[in-house]
């Protein structure tokens, strides 16, 4: 246990309990903004960062901070933390809230609020975040003891990472901060203050076991379809020795994404609104659905009545409210993913280890659907200017396979999610929520999570737009963050939509009006900067950017209306893709 006794006073205040506690719970960088009503709290924090104890990273907006510490969480599966101050300091995290609730990211957010005595007077900067984040967290609290900090961390830390992770908001008042301790024991509130959380392993039935048994020994065309949930209880061990005992073939969502090597014989990569074509047609035409750790999002499922509608169902999940929510399975177990992972694999490897599911035929034509609807169109390559957003993809992939990715939401996601082989940890995007703006502090809280590791930020020149200003964050600290912007001039989702569903009424999605040159604006914030616009610069500046020990920012000009396929169009069944190229 590191000393914590850093100040020449023996005053203990509730500023020095929160940092005490947090240090306590494992925390060792937070990512905030100063402001009027938390300043005792950073008053505090600057004792406990001259002595070394924890470091904080100074972002330029709220929406980045709570936007790193849900990256920071995502890449080391800790806790990831956050400060803001009252008013529009915690307003301003609002989006990366919603962001981190939709993905299931577990993170503290600690806002300052005004003195207790001014609560409700409508004071200067004073907002009622406890209401207004209702909705979008897993638990709040306001203090409004210093006695109560201790036991409110605690529960906040446990809550977060246990159940269904999610955010965690601790709103406190300014004068709470000032108030000194008369006593003070952290140790004693270990044992008292974690929730109960139950992670039941419901098969309970004889009669149930011999059902899931049973359908899958008959089965002929079963289909793994995994999502974050893999990634969040560390369960992807067992699903990789799953899918390969028994043959299965294994397809993610956008949040499942790094649970499995999309290079192996059994990967389908990503399914859904921009997924493969392969993955799209199986889940369409298999006989049985293994659901672990998702929740049958409207983008993965398409038109939902059509979805895997000849296959029986069975979900596992840690939530119960997401049985049934959108598709009620046949067969459904709900706890800790891992636990029933582990117990679920060994039950089936000793019922059905010499029964080997019946999947060859199964196997041979999805590498038939592979052959013929391949993601990469075998001409992409041949262009040398406005470079196609797929070749820059793939080369990126071929070039930085061991990198962290962070990206914005957009064409340039979906191209990345169908391109990039990505590894556990390693994949970082808003899924849920769609958050424009997420890349760049993303890859920030990713970074300082792993020093040590590649770390990578691809967008969009709109998204990119939205969070621009935390390249000064980056260059304060020095990090090693490298930046792929796809350059179109155009929000390129927005207007592929335009195009296909809108009679090609593009109505504000054009953005080179008033487009900045993002190598100079890299270059204000002493951020190395380049601008690339064919395939042979391209080659050169990336293969400068993996050798540099210091942040880049690369701009490629991109093809303007290029479109990412294949594509569901909305209300459309997973096989009535639009955009399929035959090889």
């Amino acid at each position: 246990m590191k000393n914590n006794t850093i100040k020449n006073s023996c005053i203990r205040t509730g500023a020095y309990s929160l940092f005490d506690c947090l240090i306590q719970n494992g925390v060792e960088h937070i990512f905030g903004y100063p402001g009027g009503a938390i300043l005792p709290i950073y008053d505090e924090l600057f004792f406990w960062e001259k002595e070394l104890m924890l470091k904080h990273i100074l972002i330029r907006h709220e929406q980045s901070a709570a936007h790193a510490a849900d990256a920071y969480a995502r890449s080391s599966n800790r806790v990831g933390v956050c400060f803001a101050t009252s008013g529009p300091g915690a307003t301003n995290l609002v989006t990366g809230i919603a962001t981190a609730k939709m993905d299931s990211i577990p993170i503290v957010i600690i806002t300052g609020q005004v003195a207790r005595n001014f609560i409700g007077t409508d004071a200067f900067q004073e907002t009622n975040i406890y209401d207004i984040t209702l909705p979008i967290v897993k638990y709040s609290y306001t203090i409004k003891n210093s006695e109560d900090i201790p036991k409110t961390i605690m529960e906040a830390f446990f809550l977060a990472q246990n159940g269904r992770p999610g955010p965690v908001l601790i709103d406190i008042p300014k004068d709470v901060g000032l108030d000194e301790l008369n006593a003070y024991n952290y140790n004693k509130f270990i044992n008292s203050s974690q929730k109960n959380y139950s992670n039941t392993f419901f098969l309970t039935t004889k009669t149930l076991l011999i059902k899931i048994l049973s359908s899958l020994s008959q089965s002929y065309q079963p289909l793994l379809y995994c999502g974050g949930g893999i990634l969040r209880s560390n369960s992807i061990q067992f699903i990789q020795q799953f899918s390969k005992i028994f043959q299965i073939p294994i397809t993610t969502t956008l949040m499942g994404k790094g649970s499995f090597n999309d290079y192996d014989y059994l990967a389908l990569g990503m399914l859904g609104m921009h997924g493969t074509a392969y993955a799209n047609f199986a889940v369409s035409e298999c006989d049985l659905l293994l659901a672990f750790g998702t929740r049958f999002d409207d983008r993965v499922t398409g038109k939902l009545d059509e979805f895997a509608c000849e296959a029986e169902v069975l979900h596992l999940d840690i939530d119960s409210k997401e049985i049934s929510k959108n598709r009620c399975p046949q067969f459904s177990l709900i706890g800790d993913l891992k636990t029933l992972m582990s117990k679920f694999f060994n039950l089936l490897r000793k019922n059905l280890l010499h029964e080997i599911l019946h999947t060859k035929n199964w196997l041979k034509r999805i590498a038939k659907w592979k052959k013929s609807y391949p993601i990469l169109l075998k001409n992409y390559n041949q262009l040398t200017f406005r470079l196609n957003p797929q070749y820059i993809i793939n080369e990126v992939n071929k070039t930085c396979c061991n990198a962290i990715f962070t990206t914005d939401v957009g064409q340039h996601q979906m191209w990345s999610a169908q391109l990039l082989n990505t590894k556990p940890y390693q994949w970082l995007t808003s899924g849920g929520l769609g958050t424009m703006g997420y890349g760049l502090p993303s890859s920030i809280g990713a970074k300082v999570a792993n020093y040590f590791k590649p770390t990578i930020c691809i967008s969009g020149d709109s998204s990119f737009q939205m969070s621009i200003q935390e390249l000064g964050t980056i260059s304060q600290y020095k990090l090693d963050i490298k930046i792929i912007i796809l350059n179109n001039g155009w929000q390129g989702m927005v207007r592929q939509w335009q195009e296909s569903f809108y009679g090609n009424r593009y109505s504000n999605s054009y953005m080179k009006n008033g487009l900045p040159n993002f190598e100079k604006i890299a270059t204000s914030y002493n951020i190395n900067g380049a601008n690339v616009d064919s395939k042979n610069l391209f080659k050169i500046e990336l293969e400068k950017l993996i050798l540099r020990s210091y942040a880049t920012l690369i701009t490629v000009n991109t093809i303007d209306n290029e479109n990412c396929y294949p594509m569901v169009a909305p209300g459309r069944s997973n096989s009535q893709m639009i955009g399929l190229k035959i090889d």
